[in-house]
């Protein structure tokens, strides 16, 4: 009986509107997660060739007036750019649980992003590392709270239509992210820099907008605090943090005083943190006393997801970075005689997830009616081969184009295609197995750990180019292509191991 009235209390009235038989307020989710995907990919389709542009060229019409970066220090800013959004997303996921509630994060968290992408619409080196602050702070904020939110909008984890919503505000991400590089990517690079910016504001204030307008909508669980902070703990927090603060304003206002600073100062910290704080957490999160004996076999396997995901993310996400740069300087711009932007590649992940997706669900459910689905372990397998064997193809291209020639563009959609089935592979099983795994003490936080094996694939770039390794290297390449095949065998040679220490998790 009880079972009965849940399901039926989880349908809404025959006359009450719905988004696609959802309730309403996915429809303002979904509208605001893709104007911000669409600011946020818009704006990183631009991030490396901004940074590498220096003064116009004549001879190929070039626009210049970018920052005029090394690639090394290019790839380093970008891959630390990246990591620290996905690390805001801890506190941002605090910050929803103890401070302002998700609705209110979310709120603030357009403003600040909005804020960020109208920074770097301004001319000037200063204004740009604003913006990117600001949109790294924005995004780790809004990122963790929103789908929160998603999940107010249900009965619980077993109303019928709760994995359907999801999958429409998936949609949601990758229609923003896909459309985004021909619009903010087109005019910001092809054109002027800074109105490609001041686009990817527009589009985060499209969103914060509807986000505004469709509150009314949305779960009234999504306005509370679930856990507010004490007046004893919010003091010991702002304590803390000021203390920070005033720490880093010393000591940068003393290496500058002395004349001693140079970008380093900046990236290193940061890149060092991004690969510390994930050890860190994962260590106390171990060392729990309270922590099972099951639960702490299981966070054991974990470790083992955990470090082959950052290797996954480490080549990965150089697709906005080493093939971005390898897309303008050494492949041809031309398919059929008809011209086109650079920044086109990096719709090509989105436009593969959205086609690609329903095939892979289709095929795991068709291997398990056979009782022949792969389990978790050599998915994860099979996705850090995936994203080995795609560099190991981007060797060709790279000898290629080792005399000038300009190379075909299907070498890069093969690249991002081989990825993005690497990505499907590991991405949303390792959001599944993280959910599955996580000590019960842990399990709101688990998710923001899942993320920092982003934070800590990106700060291993970043340190390496920051460290003079040339990533656009031949041997680089090869060495990260061979480094996470082997890591992919390791895993799948390791499997009854750690199939062992996950206890009856599958």
């Amino acid at each position: 009986m009880a079972s009965s009235l849940t399901t039926d209390s989880s349908r809404p009235p025959a006359d009450e509107k719905t988004f696609f038989g959802h309730p309403r307020g996915l429809a303002t989710l979904f509208m605001t997660e893709m104007w911000e995907r669409f600011s946020y990919y818009g704006m990183r389709a631009l991030l490396v060739y901004y940074l590498v542009s220096g003064g116009a060229d004549a001879a190929t019409g070039s626009q210049g007036g970018g920052l005029a970066m090394t690639a090394a220090t290019t790839t380093a800013i970008y891959s630390v750019y990246v990591s620290m959004v996905y690390l805001m997303a801890m506190p941002g996921g605090w910050f929803g649980d103890r401070v302002w509630g998700a609705r209110k994060t979310v709120a603030i968290a357009g403003f600040v992003i909005m804020g960020g992408h109208l920074s770097l619409a301004l001319p000037g080196q200063a204004m740009f590392f604003v913006g990117l602050i600001l949109v790294a702070v924005g995004s780790g904020l809004l990122k963790a709270n929103i789908s929160t939110m998603v999940g107010h909008l249900y009965d619980g984890p077993e109303d019928p239509r709760r994995d359907g919503g999801f999958t429409l505000f998936y949609i949601g991400i990758n229609l923003g992210a896909f459309i985004a590089p021909f619009v903010v990517g087109t005019v910001g690079k092809e054109y002027n820099w800074h109105l490609g910016f001041g686009l990817a504001a527009v589009g985060m204030g499209l969103g914060l907008a509807q986000f505004l307008l469709g509150t009314k909508h949305l779960s009234p669980k999504s306005s509370l605090v679930p856990n507010p902070l004490s007046a004893q703990e919010r003091k010991a927090v702002l304590t803390k943090v000021a203390f920070v603060v005033l720490g880093a304003a010393v000591f940068y206002g003393a290496v500058i005083a002395l004349g001693m600073y140079t970008l380093n100062w900046a990236l290193v910290p940061l890149t060092l943190a991004g690969l510390l704080i994930p050890i860190a957490v994962l260590t106390r999160i171990k060392r729990d006393k309270d922590l099972s004996g099951s639960e702490q076999s299981k966070m054991t396997a974990y470790i083992f997801f955990f470090v082959a995901a950052a290797v996954f993310w480490m080549i990965y996400d150089q697709g906005g970075s080493t093939l971005s740069l390898f897309a303008d300087s050494k492949t041809a711009d031309t398919v059929f005689g008809l011209g086109f932007s650079a920044t086109w590649y990096q719709s090509l992940n989105p436009l593969f997830v959205m086609a690609l997706a329903p095939v892979f669900a289709w095929l795991w459910l068709w291997l398990a009616r056979k009782n022949q689905e792969p389990n978790t372990i050599v998915k994860f397998a099979m996705g850090l081969v995936l994203v080995g064997a795609s560099f190991f193809v981007f060797i060709v291209p790279m000898n290629m184009a080792g005399d000038g020639t300009m190379v075909s563009p299907m070498w890069l959609v093969s690249i991002y295609m081989i990825q993005t089935i690497g990505e499907l592979c590991l991405s949303p099983v390792g959001l599944s197995v993280t959910t599955k795994m996580a000590p019960q003490k842990y399990a709101s936080q688990m998710m923001g750990v899942w993320f920092l094996a982003v934070t800590a694939g990106d700060c291993t770039t970043g340190l390496l180019s920051i460290a003079g390794v040339d990533l656009n290297g031949t041997w680089v390449i090869g060495f990260q292509a061979a480094a996470a095949v082997a890591a992919g065998l390791a895993v799948y040679a390791y499997r009854k191991k750690v199939q062992s220490l996950m206890g009856g998790v599958h």
